[in-house]
């Protein structure tokens, strides 16, 4: 899974690879501003205080017992 940061003002940090290294990539509002090979880089465009990590959670199966209840009770 692909790690990704958002952060105020349509900012958006990603791992990307570019000439075989591995960068981190900013963008703003769908649009490149840098690549940058250390945090020290990424701080320059973007606080970092700023930037929340986005986690995807699993989709949802379809119609479960929930948990801690005994199906047919």
């Amino acid at each position: 899974m692909d790690r990704r940061w958002v952060g105020l003002d349509g900012y958006e940090v990603v791992c990307a690879v570019r000439a075989g290294r591995q960068v981190l990539r900013v963008r703003r509002n769908g649009w490149l501003v840098a690549d940058c090979t250390s945090v020290a880089e990424v701080a320059r465009h973007v606080d970092l205080a700023d930037l929340c990590e986005v986690i995807e959670l699993p989709a949802r199966r379809g119609a479960e017992t929930p948990a801690g209840s005994v199906p047919g009770a």
